[in-house]
């Protein structure tokens, strides 16, 4: 009789950020990092004699939990990687939501229908799932593994084994972010023990009951970038810069709305992708300006201004332009993110902890110095 442990991995950046981030490569989040503490207290006394995980970094992450503390060596499977998003990896689900909402809406109830251009389809994440699963039983019977895989993957298994398509086990919805499903397997036998539990994770780091709680207070926003068209918006940027300085220091003193203006406007013909809109549906709510030549020969990608309308501040959108600037830096070959903040600006600098950033010193500012934070990418 052999165990298998099923282990979705620790909270990625994906799942943070809010894009769709199927084969795309990304790294697990602070939290994630909290999550994968407490998945390997929860095995510590739980004999393993294998793990394996996915050829994507977020499992292989998640496996050290296992791994690392009993002297394992990680077996690279791909077999269990997550679903292939195609055309839509790595773009936000609010961009899916409002370029794509029929694919957006097939995905979300497993659908057969699915089938985005250079992905998968559930029934072909079944296939190579199931495979994997029994290959690996067979490789080492009467013993314990641990598998380390991806949400929709783990459900198709999950499902698979059931004899049904993922659309038909809504019951078992989206698993936790670390959480453990076990079974037995006896040659072509099995016997599901439990599935998706993430008991060892406190509330306050586990990836969907902190989102139920936001939840709770409305749905959560999901946000798409698009070009920020300065010959018609302009006066919306400068609103934006204007607003930012006038919270941040309770005063204009000092401000320079032509001399950011017209920044923005040299760093947007030097780069399109410099100065972006921030769009709820059809409305701009916030700006997300890059400055992709400085600090270039770095490897840094520098933030001079991210802002968002008063009413859509605290609401889970700021941390979605972090994960648009991750996204394009990182596709530059940048290693980190840069920006700067004002010291005593305590909302902001809490934010940016949360995001992973870090004080690397300080620079001049208009009225006193700033702080320089970095964050790894």
């Amino acid at each position: 009789m052999t165990r298998i442990y099923l282990i979705r991995h620790a909270e990625a950046e994906g799942n943070l950020y809010r894009r769709a981030q199927g084969w795309y490569d990304g790294h697990i989040t602070e939290t994630g990092k909290l999550q994968i503490a407490a998945l390997e207290e929860r095995f510590r006394d739980i004999p393993v004699d294998a793990a394996y995980a996915s050829d994507l970094r977020r499992t292989q992450q998640t496996a050290q939990a296992v791994v690392r503390p009993k002297g394992l060596t990680l077996n690279i499977d791909p077999d269990l990687k997550e679903i292939g998003m195609g055309i839509y990896e790595d773009f936000t689900f609010g961009h899916l939501h409002h370029h794509y909402p029929e694919g957006s809406r097939l995905f979300y109830i497993c659908s057969p229908d699915w089938a985005p251009e250079g992905g998968e389809t559930f029934q072909q994440v079944q296939k190579r799932m199931t495979r994997a699963f029994f290959r690996i039983a067979q490789t080492h019977p009467g013993q314990t593994v641990t598998l380390f895989s991806h949400g929709t993957a783990i459900k198709c298994l999950l499902s698979a084994l059931r004899g049904k398509h993922p659309v038909d086990t809504p019951e078992l919805g989206h698993p936790e972010n670390t959480a453990v499903s076990c079974v037995e397997v006896d040659g072509d036998l099995f016997r599901i023990l439990f599935e998706n539990d993430a008991s060892h994770l406190p509330p306050e780091i586990a990836t969907m009951a902190r989102q139920k709680l936001r939840m709770a207070q409305g749905p959560l926003p999901q946000v798409w970038f698009r070009a920020l068209d300065l010959k018609k918006e302009a006066p919306f940027y400068s609103d934006a810069r204007k607003d930012a300085w006038q919270s941040i220091y309770g005063t204009l003193a000092g401000y320079d709305g032509p001399g950011f203006l017209t920044e923005a406007r040299e760093q947007s013909i030097l780069d399109p992708r410099a100065l972006q809109a921030v769009m709820l549906e059809d409305a701009m709510v916030g700006v997300l300006q890059l400055a992709t030549l400085r600090y270039a020969g770095e490897r840094v990608g520098y933030i001079p201004f991210l802002y968002l309308v008063p009413q859509w501040q605290r609401k889970g959108i700021g941390v979605q332009l972090i994960g648009q600037a991750v996204s394009l830096y990182r596709s530059m070959g940048r290693r980190c993110l840069r920006l700067r903040c004002a010291p005593d600006n305590d909302p902001a600098q809490r934010f940016y902890r949360r995001c992973g950033f870090y004080s690397i010193g300080s620079v001049p500012g208009a009225l006193g110095p700033l702080d320089l934070l970095e964050k790894k990418i």
